[in-house]
């Protein structure tokens, strides 16, 4: 292919590959590439997929098609988790060129300098888990106030429902020193706030090949990022309950960068279910975590993820989970309706939840959360918060978060964009 082409973008997912899509984006453009917003014209479309659920594999077809009926002679490049999982289903897809595995997806522009429009099958490359090795560091940049660092990846777990560690591999980390130095670096670009993200971030310090012990110690990352200078803010993007530690609350609830806002995947509220999950926690646990937080910071966001209609899950089931939800004192909730995923322990769990059972008790949980939302913005009226507003103008307004993450509203001017303002909610 010549230089000089464009591409454009699509991340389908978790911030982990939004951070990787900004990356790939970096990489196109530094070899010539011109970026383009994905519903105008390009040369090239890249995807890069999840595969958590199934509306996510569904979505990935969806979007090929819209490519082919709007541009049938561009480039689609397919990457991510679904890639990684299912490449040859993939590249029967009718349009799609090539599909690249997690191995191979920072190579992208040698492989589409390489690239060849055909109707055969799409060219499938890397995509063998065990090829999968190494850390590739990715952040966002340029896209939101907010950038996400990718700090870890992959994952040593091994939840009955989860496809993550067949698409990305073992747990494996960045080290503190180039993290750090990632931070410096966007500080320098004007970035007020950093989001730590990882597959299994708590699992942080395994070194990028995945050592069996830490070498270092995700506190011990949140502490050194806590000295750098120009970074305002830090969050947590997601953190599993058993490995929150003691020392990591105590320390964010005296950090001044690292903020009141906590998302801990719960998955469900009762034992049974957790078990038959193959979650390291019981919901006990679970409990003690939020009081501590609740205790030293009282004015904290703790958001859940929550997953309804698992094979198994009986009404009483699901009741101890609603009644546990609702007696914690939780900021919101993330509602996911379980979908069976291939080559996992779920699949032989019985009996399965009917769909229309699993939709309704997803319902019911949204308007938990609905209530929780809204109490936990009430507890914070007529007080005054530090908000970030981002830049962007829709419509002669703009938004932002305060530091414990309750989105604030307001016309648009622009000497806030980018700014901490202090606002009365």
């Amino acid at each position: 292919m010549n230089q000089k082409q464009s591409v454009a973008f699509h991340t389908l997912g978790c911030k982990l590959n939004f951070s990787e899509t900004s990356t790939l984006s970096r990489i196109m453009e530094k070899e010539g590439f011109e970026k383009r917003d994905f519903n105008d014209l390009a040369d090239v479309y890249v995807i890069n997929t999840c595969s958590v659920t199934d509306n996510a594999d569904k979505e990935c077809r969806q979007i090929v098609r819209r490519i082919q009926r709007k541009s049938p002679e561009s480039f689609v490049v397919i990457t991510g988790c679904y890639a990684q999982l299912k490449p040859k289903e993939i590249a029967e897809i009718p349009g799609v060129d090539l599909v690249l595995g997690a191995a191979e997806k920072f190579n992208i522009a040698q492989h589409i300098s390489d690239l060849t429009k055909t109707t055969d099958p799409a060219k499938i490359c890397s995509c063998d888990i065990n090829e999968v090795s190494g850390f590739n560091a990715s952040f966002s940049q340029h896209d939101r106030t907010r950038t996400f660092l990718k700090v870890q990846d992959g994952c040593d777990y091994n939840c009955s429902f989860c496809t993550i560690p067949m698409a990305r591999g073992k747990s494996r980390s960045d080290s503190i020193a180039n993290v750090v130095a990632n931070a410096v670096h966007l500080a320098n670009e004007g970035v007020k706030e950093i989001v730590l993200t990882g597959v299994n971030l708590g699992d942080f310090g395994k070194g990028p090949d995945g050592e069996k012990v830490h070498l270092e110690h995700f506190v011990d990352l949140v502490k050194a990022l806590d000295e750098v200078k120009g970074i305002e803010r830090y969050r947590i993007s997601s953190i599993e309950p058993n490995l929150i530690t003691n020392e990591l609350i105590e320390w964010v609830s005296k950090s001044d960068q690292f903020m009141p806002h906590f998302h801990i995947p719960l998955q469900s509220g009762s034992d049974k279910i957790l078990g038959l999950m193959r979650r390291r926690y019981k919901r006990a646990l679970y409990a003690e975590r939020v009081a501590l937080i609740k205790q030293l910071m009282p004015h904290a966001s703790i958001g859940v993820d929550v997953i309804v209609g698992f094979s198994g899950e009986t009404d009483e089931d699901f009741k101890e989970t609603f009644e546990f939800l609702h007696a914690l004192d939780i900021s919101y909730l993330h509602v996911f309706t379980f979908s069976e995923r291939d080559h996992t322990k779920a699949l032989e769990i019985q009996p399965i939840v009917p769909i229309v059972v699993r939709n309704e008790r997803n319902k019911i949980l949204r308007n938990l959360s609905y209530m929780k939302q809204q109490y936990f913005s009430q507890q914070h009226a007529h007080t005054t918060r530090p908000v970030l507003f981002e830049s962007f103008n829709k419509e002669g307004m703009m938004e932002g978060y305060t530091d414990n993450y309750i989105r604030v509203s307001t016309p648009y001017r622009q000497e806030w964009a980018n700014q901490i303002v202090q606002w009365n909610l």
